[in-house]
């Protein structure tokens, strides 16, 4: 088969495991930094360009697009699946999941366990939202922060009427949520491709840190889930039509819960957590489902 990874940056551990994983299974692939493609859609024959060339006709594009570039990065990828080309996360999908208010009402709409989580533009609601989820401390996000940045844990409640006033001061668009205080400032990271669980480990934040990235920080360790976290899991992704995604949840005492679903996830620090060939799987996957126009939205969405 010919794959092409949609990534800025070669080098990165994602986006080189993909290639080796491409690479040990026969297949052909190129990297391609999505910024530096361009579209033809003017021609009845829609195409991407690249470097003054063509590309040829790809069996599947594995997009790797961080949030700072997802407009134009859906773009590309709905260039490809206009072309026929196998996308393993459409482009309808991805731009699901980067709106996290999006994502929380498509949630909430399959049933899905899920923090209270409150949304308001206008000052005068902000003591009601805080009711609504329950009251201090919660959490207070920005709709566009990402790896934790943008999160703030609000003890009281007068605390969390100033942070919300200071956001909305700023035209920031913001959730607040129901603080799981029997988390512990540790959440679960579960992979998943094609419908299943293939590996899943435990971020604990660093103490007093109640967010758990990594990136942050935070330690990862192996963990073992319940038959219900990994049915949320599963049901997470495919109510955001993802086949290939992390999803982050919380332990509470009233199940497992979703905090995020993330359709570019890192390798690494899973990987390394649970020793799994995680790129492996990604890569089996397409063997299995890439065919010309199998898109379910086929670059209409």
């Amino acid at each position: 088969m010919k794959i092409a990874i949609l990534s800025r940056n070669e080098n990165l551990y994602s986006t080189r495991r993909l290639k080796e994983a491409c690479i040990e299974r026969g297949h052909e692939v190129d990297i391609i930094d999505t910024l530096h493609c361009y579209m033809d859609i003017t021609s009845s024959r829609p195409a991407v360009r690249f470097h003054g060339e063509e590309l040829p006709q790809y069996d599947a594009i594995i997009p790797r697009i961080g949030a700072s570039v997802t407009f134009y990065g859906t773009a590309v990828a709905r260039q490809f699946e206009m072309m026929g080309t196998f996308n393993i996360n459409e482009s309808v999908a991805i731009s699901r999941s980067r709106d996290k208010l999006r994502s929380l009402q498509l949630l909430s709409r399959k049933g899905i366990g899920l923090p209270r989580t409150g949304f308001a533009c206008k000052p005068d609601n902000i003591k009601d939202l805080i009711k609504n989820v329950g009251g201090a401390p919660l959490v207070i996000k920005l709709l566009e922060g990402t790896q934790g940045i943008g999160v703030v844990l609000a003890d009281t409640a007068k605390a969390a009427e100033s942070i919300i006033e200071a956001f909305m001061g700023l035209k920031a668009n913001i959730l607040v949520q129901e603080y799981i205080k029997e988390a512990g400032g540790a959440d679960i990271r579960c992979l998943v491709v094609g419908g299943s669980v293939v590996a899943a480990m435990k971020r604990q934040g660093e103490e007093g840190e109640f967010r758990s990235n990594l990136h942050r920080g935070g330690s990862a360790e192996i963990v073992k889930l319940t038959k219900e976290e990994r049915a949320t899991a599963v049901n997470a992704a495919k109510a955001m039509g993802l086949n290939f995604c992390g999803v982050d949840l919380l332990r509470s005492h009233n199940g497992p819960m979703v905090m995020e679903v993330n359709s570019s996830p890192g390798l690494e620090g899973i990987e390394t957590a649970t020793g799994l060939d995680v790129a492996k799987k990604v890569i089996e996957f397409i063997e299995k489902n890439a065919k010309f126009n199998a898109n379910k939205t086929r670059g209409r969405g």
